[in-house]
């Protein structure tokens, strides 16, 4: 599977309307569509600041003094492309409108003695 910078290479990280009742169409609800796109942004979320903080491992140098900083032209390139990256919720609704994003609903047993029936 692509890294998250590859695969979000083309968008565009700026916003822009959308068609909030079309997006609802899959899910039946604006509200399932906000929660499918929130799991998935906190999701993408966490994938790039991992994938980030790997990436400037390898430019970890180890030191005794907090004085000593080394700066590196590679480190701050990389770290300013993750900050021009797009929000993470902008590309969560891209891969939900390219039907690139799957979800299913959990499946949930009532029993007969369960008090919520009542």
């Amino acid at each position: 599977m692509k890294d998250i910078k590859t695969r979000v290479q083309g968008l565009d990280a700026n916003l822009r309307a959308r068609d909030v009742a079309g997006m609802s169409e899959e899910t039946l609800s604006i509200y399932e569509t906000i929660s499918v796109l929130n799991i998935r942004a906190k999701k993408l979320s966490n994938d790039i600041k991992e994938e980030l903080h790997q990436k400037l491992e390898e430019f970890a140098v180890q030191t005794d003094t907090i004085e000593e900083i080394h700066e590196n032209k590679e480190q701050i390139e990389i770290s300013k492309f993750y900050e021009r990256m797009p929000n993470p919720a902008l590309i969560a609704t891209e891969e939900f409108l390219n039907d690139g994003l799957e979800f299913k609903y959990k499946e949930t047993e009532v029993t007969k003695d369960d008090d919520t029936l009542a």
